[in-house]
């Protein structure tokens, strides 16, 4: 398992590699200079020094050509500098250090959800297959999958205050114990809680058919022992694999979520950064979103052989 693990880390690193060229191109090459955009949005006639653009420009070693620049910011990577931001001059790792626990709590809460709702919900619309409890779970699963986040986060907020006149917004942050967290879980929620309801019942449909459940209640088994103890396993095992890819659904859906609740988490951070074209920040932002989606992907295949042993002998025979 070491070995695998340290094969997939080595794998990684030319990932990683790519996707950061990939961002520090569009970056140097697609919204032009980020000190000349920065001092257009200033007011004044500031915008118009060239040469007070140009020194900030070489004292932050934008004048250099684009492969030196990537190799420089590789190289301070790798002694932990991640560069300071353009528009505040702060330490861009201390203004992501300050927001990835928001974002992280809020996922790993949403991951518990998610499993916690879903799986349950997706054996019970198998076990009762092309019944009215099947088609309601299922039309409720495509209804929560065909809303997006930043439709569904301002709907259920105008919502809370028309039927709770007297409730208050749930805007900002109070911690994971606080109650203003629940509707942005909620909406962080809706997606992946489809998309596992749905690979859920489809799993359990197709364990029903095997042998050892229709032995199983052949013997008389009691219905709620064959589904906890001879169907849930097998179902766990591509139910865990989505719950892994999942992951870019939450990264991706915490920026608007974060945007519109208030939240100072790394979607926040994300879109500020964009606005500002504050590209230190933003290539931060994405290596820690590609790092944290692969680390999910190698919970996923290590998690593989403790549900399926079968997986564990293939790897081994490879």
């Amino acid at each position: 398992m070491l070995r695998y693990v340290l094969t997939r880390f080595a794998i990684w690193i030319p990932s990683v590699l790519v996707v950061m060229l990939a961002v520090y191109a569009l970056a140097f090459y697609g919204a032009g200079d980020p000190i000349k955009l920065i001092f257009l949005r200033a007011p004044g006639d500031v915008a118009y020094n060239p040469q007070r653009i140009e020194a900030i420009r070489e004292s932050a070693g934008l004048n250099k050509p684009f492969i030196v620049q990537f190799g420089l910011y590789i190289w301070n990577l790798l002694h932990g500098q991640f560069g300071n931001s353009l528009t505040s001059g702060r330490s861009v790792w201390a203004m992501v250090s300050a927001a990835a626990p928001v974002s992280f709590q809020l996922a790993l809460c949403s991951i518990i959800l998610t499993a916690v709702v879903a799986i349950p919900l997706g054996m019970i619309a198998a076990l009762n297959q092309n019944s009215c409890i099947d088609y309601a779970i299922l039309g409720s699963a495509l209804f929560l999958w065909a809303i997006p986040a930043y439709v569904a986060g301002p709907l259920l907020m105008v919502g809370l205050i028309v039927l709770l006149p007297g409730a208050s917004v749930p805007y900002g942050w109070g911690g994971i114990l606080d109650v203003r967290i629940l509707l942005p879980l909620l909406v962080l929620s809706f997606q992946p809680i489809a998309l596992i309801v749905r690979q859920t019942r489809a799993a359990v449909i197709e364990v029903l058919s095997e042998d050892f459940v229709r032995t199983a209640r052949a013997k008389g088994v009691p219905e709620i022992i064959v589904a906890l103890r001879h169907i849930l396993r097998p179902v766990l095992t591509p139910v865990v694999t989505q719950l892994g890819l999942i992951m870019i659904t939450i990264v991706n859906g915490a920026i608007f979520v974060e945007l519109v609740f208030g939240l100072p988490g790394l979607g926040r951070l994300t879109v500020q950064a964009l606005i500002n074209s504050d590209y230190p920040v933003i290539l931060a932002i994405t290596l820690i979103g590609s790092f944290l989606v692969m680390v999910s992907n190698l919970l996923v295949d290590v998690l593989y052989p403790l549900l399926d042993p079968r997986a564990n002998d293939s790897r081994r025979s490879r």
